[in-house]
């Protein structure tokens, strides 16, 4: 009878929250489409899924770092894993896509040094006020992840060699600047740029969309991406202490 009271008072394990944060790449715009352009193919969705996690889906394509500040509020106490990804907009992806798809070499080559600009100079203090307004908001587990490399660097492509290139070396800036500061909060950075080698745009399995319709999901992981891409360094960077 004492055993059985014993089992009675033992409370039942509380199932873990995913909060899903971010921009497009977070929402799984280009995997699908949903209202704010997410898709239920976003690696936040796939994970929660996976681990039988109950799921918020706050990530909203177009957001920057500042504008996730609004996000937080999707925050609650049972929250047990937040994941993040931003700063693609901060430093004016779409447009430096835009500009390398439809203008010269040249424009396309200045585009990326702006924003390889802004990656260094603006772009660490936007992180690290996200970064504290998002841990004095909760105590769960943080795990931020990058961008991968768009473009393999050989291979048939609208796009030179000489643009592939500075836009792959533009993503390695962004992710060093991120992978710094989320660090530098205390959170778990998970750096998809592994998972996705060989699988960028003008080799033969791409996992990232080329310029398709809607325009919004051009440039962005499909659901490959998502499922293949994301979601290994996600549930690999949560088991990280």
């Amino acid at each position: 009878m004492a055993a059985v009271l014993m089992l009675a008072l033992v409370p039942a394990p509380i199932a873990p929250e995913l909060v899903a944060l971010g921009d497009s790449y977070a929402a799984g715009t280009g995997a699908s489409r949903d209202s704010c352009d997410r898709s239920s193919n976003a690696y936040g969705a796939l994970y929660a899924k996976q681990i039988h996690a109950s799921f918020v889906m706050a990530a909203c394509s177009g957001a920057t770092a500042k504008s996730v500040e609004s996000q937080l509020k999707s925050i609650t106490p049972a929250a047990t894993l937040v994941t993040l990804t931003v700063g693609g907009n901060d430093i004016g992806f779409a447009d430096v896509m835009t500009t390398c798809t439809l203008q010269s070499e040249k424009s396309c080559l200045k585009a990326v040094d702006k924003a390889n600009k802004l990656t260094a100079e603006t772009l660490p203090g936007r992180l690290d006020r996200l970064y504290s307004k998002l841990r004095a908001t909760t105590p769960a587990k943080v795990v931020v992840l990058g961008y991968p490399h768009l473009f393999e660097p050989t291979g048939a492509c609208s796009l030179s060699k000489a643009e592939r290139a500075a836009l792959n070396s533009a993503a390695d800036r962004l992710n060093a600047v991120i992978e710094a500061r989320s660090l530098a909060a205390g959170f778990t950075f998970g750096d998809v740029r592994t998972t996705f080698a060989g699988h960028g745009l003008c080799g033969p399995s791409p996992w990232i969309n080329g310029v398709k319709f809607p325009v919004i999901s051009s440039y962005h992981p499909n659901a490959k991406g998502q499922r293949l891409g994301y979601l290994p360094v996600l549930a690999a960077a949560r088991s990280l202490s």
